[in-house]
Parts: C-alpha cells; sequence; structure tokens
C-alpha cells in the first residue's frame, strides 16, 4: 500500500506515451532488469494487461493482495487495478498491454467476455494461451503484410483464451439476473452515450433504482454506472482524436456536448491530458 502519496498511473511501465499500436507486446525481462526486477505499485487507467511467466519466479500485488508467480501462471490485470511485480533476476516470461480501445473492438456487448476480464486475476495459464502469446510476440516483432490485421485476430484469440480460463477456474459472476442487467445496461450505453443520458435516464429505462443499478456495476467491474457511461464518451472521444483530423471543437459537438470548452475540462480530468496534448502525443509516438 501506498500511504501519504498518489498511486502512480502509467500507460506503460514509467512512461509516459500513449499506445498506438494495436497491441504492445515485450518480455518480462526488458524492463525489470532496468528496474532491479521490481515494479512498484501502479495502475494504467485505460490499458489492460496479460502476463505470461514461463521460467523463473516472483510474485504479484493486486489490490493489496500478493500471489505468488511459479512458472506457467498467467496474470490479468484489468484497467485501474493497482498492481506491482517482483520477480527473480533471470525470470522470463511475456506482457500483452491492451488499449480501451482495442477492448471496445474485439468484446461484444453481451457476451460475458468484458464482465470476466475486468476481474484481477492470477491463475495457471493454459497451453494455448502461452501459445498464442508466443505468437503475437513474433507478429509484433516484424513489420510484415498485413501485421496489424494478424494482431487483431491473434489479440481477439488471446483475450477469449483468457476469459475462458477464469470463468473454468469459477470466477464469480454474480447471480444471472445482475448479469442480465449490466449486460442491458451497456447496450444501452452504446445506443444512447451520445445523447449524455444520466444514471437515472438509464435507471428508468431498465426499470431499476439508479443506486442498484451503480451496485450491480462496481460489483462487476469495480466502476460505478456513472464512471461506465463516461468511459464510453472518452473512449469515442481518444478514437476521434487518435484517427480523424477534426477539430476539437468538432469533435465536442460530434459527442453531445453543447460546448467545447467544458468538452476539454472533461477530458482532461478522465484522461490527465488535453485533447490537444493528447492528438500531439500520439503524432510524436
Amino acid at each position: 500500500m501506498i500511504q501519504g502519496a498518489r498511486i502512480p498511473n502509467y500507460n506503460l511501465f514509467g512512461e509516459a506515451a500513449d499506445l498506438p499500436d494495436v497491441v504492445h507486446c515485450e518480455t518480462i525481462e526488458i524492463r525489470s532488469r532496468l528496474h532491479d526486477w521490481e515494479l512498484s505499485a501502479h495502475r494504467h487507467a485505460r490499458l489492460h494487461q496479460l502476463l505470461h511467466l514461463a521460467e523463473g519466479d516472483g510474485s504479484v500485488s493486486l489490490e493489496e493482495q500478493r500471489h505468488p508467480l511459479p512458472p506457467g501462471t498467467l496474470v490479468n490485470v484489468p484497467m485501474g487495478v493497482v498492481h506491482g511485480f517482483r520477480f527473480q533476476p533471470g525470470t522470463r516470461g511475456l506482457v500483452l498491454t491492451f488499449a480501451a480501445e482495442m477492448l471496445d473492438e474485439s468484446l461484444r456487448t453481451g457476451e460475458g467476455l468484458r464482465e470476466v476480464l475486468a476481474l484481477p486475476r492470477v491463475l495457471p495459464a493454459p497451453s494455448e494461451i502461452g501459445q498464442t502469446m508466443a505468437a503475437i510476440f513474433d507478429a509484433y516483432s516484424g513489420r510484415d503484410f498485413a501485421r496489424a490485421q494478424i494482431l487483431r485476430s491473434l489479440s481477439g484469440l488471446v483475450l477469449g483464451q483468457t476469459a475462458r480460463a477464469i470463468a473454468t477456474e469459477g470466477a464469480p459472476r454474480g447471480t444471472a439476473a445482475q448479469s442480465d442487467l449490466l449486460a442491458r445496461f451497456e447496450a444501452l450505453i452504446e445506443m444512447h452515450y451520445l445523447q449524455h443520458w444520466s444514471v437515472a435516464d438509464y435507471a428508468r429505462k431498465l426499470a431499476v433504482s439508479a443506486p442498484h443499478l451503480s451496485r450491480v456495476t462496481r460489483a462487476a467491474t469495480g466502476r460505478p454506472a456513472s464512471g461506465l457511461i463516461e468511459e464510453r464518451l472518452i473512449r469515442e472521444a481518444r478514437r476521434n482524436l487518435a484517427y480523424t483530423n477534426l477539430p476539437v471543437s468538432r469533435i465536442a459537438y460530434a459527442l453531445g456536448f453543447e460546448d467545447p470548452a467544458y468538452f476539454t475540462r472533461v477530458f482532461t480530468r478522465a484522461t490527465g491530458l488535453s485533447p490537444r496534448a493528447f492528438r500531439q502525443r500520439l503524432n510524436e509516438a
């Protein structure tokens, strides 16, 4: 636990640059060596990580709980989860990092994968996950034709394999009614996030109270209903800033904001960067 100090919020281990690629893939040792094989507690606001330890030994702290990492272990680190690693020198393995936008493209609402992957987990890695991660590392390291398409396909595969492994381990998924409510809420967000519905609006449409809706979303994702609504807006803003040349004001209006200055304040509060600074950082990457 970090007391009296703010927990660092990194995009990658100690880096400030955003993630412009389909996926980021690197070995455990390439960064761990730089930090004497110990990575102190931190979190990634909009990045999801998978770590596969192949050889060696170590431990991971997930939200103040420490777990051993013997060979053949898979660690699922959802966005926003505080975590830190300690490795035995010479430990080998791979780390995959996915941006929120990648998860949006790969995980469809209503299929249940997003709910399962939102659970921090340490579990034995099925052999196929290690094989898929190795294939991602090979594709990531090259610049061959169709690289991005292959990485997208392999990334979707490893996310599905991970969700299946977590579910097989008996991940608590709440009652069927809660799972159905979350799925319907996520579907409604996709339909109405540009209209800036309030939590009360969504709750009314779902025939539940606003506090109950937030209790269900917190139990499943660790975030209140309002956080999921804002997160969807911010992801769309990031996409527009990354993949279009539209002025910030046009993006703000397209996202349903009446005042571009207010949009800038909301985006800056959520990401730590103004829209222009976010776009500039991507252009410099």
